[in-house]
């Protein structure tokens, strides 16, 4: 009996190197499981890497930040022209846009859409004109959409009261998940004598907190200036939020904190840190520097932001510090220096036990896989 064909899939976002970032250990269970991956994104890198592992790319142009409805239109124009040529059993999106127009255009194909928020970034924080519209494109969008996927709980109930999505669509999920084979706990992460190393890691956005790490930076240095204060990340595009090159370096030569630059990799530098930071005041899904942190087993400082609040347990796995405010930031910091290195040490390994409960890449594959089951969209050519 000849096998039956194997299903293809479309997943899109804003980029392909988020694709490959944060869904590769999906894309690989999908595959496991006789999927065809397909990738749609703006041209960029990561796409090379993504055709290695057997996945077929497709430039799809748009700005993911972009304000204009003529531009919008076009992408819904380019989304049913993707659908028409790739021909996909089930669309898969994870951004924004994707999330809006594909879905649109995937309902009008016929074609099984399941969505992901994987955070609501800046427009949800405070109710506007633009979050009204927003909500009214999401609603457009996610009409017939089979499964809506949420990365924490404040957005999914956020979405059901507003009547954003139906019961029946929406599904938990453990963020993006960690692959807990590639990031493991490390050792102590410095001799005695050496600075105690916090550690931001993070797109270079002033909505990230970096304005209020830098701040903190200047306070705790003034009373404990062996402390070292780090900043990794890629420069991005200039924009408002963005923040410039010339400010980092101009931090870096005064000596308040060492600018990393950009990595692919995170985790050497993760290793070196006793503590890792993430003071944004974004509505975040799960923020994976913090899972990625948690499966190293290093404590965290977090903000009382969606997302955050399900990646850290206050006062278990790391400490909550208040969005926006430089005072709470420092003196988390100054608790997480009283603490000690065995109440961290406890921190750490308490933060790893969690992310192997909850976190943990295998049970994001299996969820989709299962919410494609549930949609109809199955396959009986897995792979031995």
């Amino acid at each position: 009996m000849p096998e039956a064909p194997r299903r293809r899939l479309l997943v899109c976002a804003a980029g392909f190197y988020p694709l490959l970032i944060h869904r590769a250990g999906l894309i690989r269970a999908l595959q496991d499981q006789g999927y065809e991956v397909v990738a749609a994104a703006p041209q960029g890198r990561g796409e090379e890497e993504l055709r290695q592992m057997g996945v077929q790319t497709e430039v799809l142009p748009f700005n993911p930040r972009g304000m204009s409805p003529i531009a919008d239109f076009i992408l819904l124009r380019r989304f049913r022209a993707l659908f028409r040529r790739v021909k996909p059993a089930a669309f898969m999106a994870f951004t924004v846009k994707p999330n809006i127009y594909g879905a649109a255009a995937a309902r009008r194909a016929g074609i099984v859409s399941l969505n992901n928020i994987s955070g609501l970034g800046r427009v949800f924080v405070e109710r506007t004109l633009l979050t009204r519209l927003v909500e009214r494109l999401y609603r457009w969008g996610f009409k017939r959409s089979c499964v809506v996927f949420f990365e924490n709980r404040d957005d999914e109930h956020l979405f059901l009261i507003r009547k954003i999505v139906r019961s029946d669509q929406a599904m938990p999920l453990p963020g993006a998940g960690v692959d807990l084979d590639q990031f493991v706990p490390t050792a102590a992460a410095r001799e005695e004598g050496e600075p105690f190393t916090f550690l931001l890691a993070a797109r270079l956005l002033w909505h990230k907190g970096v304005r209020q790490f830098v701040e903190a930076a200047r306070a705790i240095r003034a009373e404990q200036a062996d402390t070292r204060f780090r900043i990794l990340g890629f420069i991005e595009p200039r924009g408002r939020d963005s923040v410039p090159e010339s400010e980092l370096h101009r931090w870096a030569r005064e000596g308040v904190i060492d600018y990393a630059g950009g990595t692919t990799d995170v985790r050497p530098i993760i290793a070196a840190a006793d503590c890792v930071v993430l003071p944004t005041f974004y509505r975040e899904g799960v923020p994976r520097i913090l899972m990625e942190a948690a499966a190293m087993a290093k404590p965290v400082i977090a903000t009382d932001m969606p997302g955050c609040r399900d990646a850290v347990d206050d006062g278990v796995t790391g400490l909550i510090c208040s969005p926006r405010s430089t005072e709470s930031l420092t003196e988390a910091m100054r608790a997480m220096l009283r603490l000690g290195s065995n109440r961290r040490g406890d921190m750490g390994r308490e933060a790893w036990a969690k992310l192997e409960r909850q976190f943990d890449e295998e049970l994001v594959g299996r969820a989709y896989v299962d919410a494609l089951h549930r949609c109809g969209v199955g396959t009986s050519d897995k792979r031995s």
